[in-house]
């Protein structure tokens, strides 16, 4: 399985990206081993998941989040549409 997600950081903004492990990728983010992004903005925290079958997928989806206005991504993450982010399941 394959995931987008989106993170809310320290400071309040997002950041989106994808990964085939929820979990493992947010610790590597909160250990500074993540994306140059999310580096200086810790801790982070796990927000949006949704869940797609292929690797190509889940980038598509991450492009069209990453083009989506704060509002419309806070408006996703308050949806509740994705997955548990806390077992990945729907």
């Amino acid at each position: 399985m394959n995931y987008t997600y989106m993170l809310e950081c320290a400071d309040g903004t997002l950041y989106c990206g994808w990964t085939n492990d929820p979990k493992r990728r947010t610790e590597a983010h909160n250990a500074g081993k993540g994306a140059k992004y999310t580096k200086t903005r810790r801790p982070v925290k796990l927000v949006y998941l949704e869940a797609f079958e292929t690797k190509e997928e889940a980038m598509s989806r991450e492009w069209e989040i990453k083009h989506l206005s704060r509002r419309q991504k806070l408006d996703l993450i308050e949806s509740g549409t994705g997955c548990d982010p806390e077992t990945g399941k729907t």
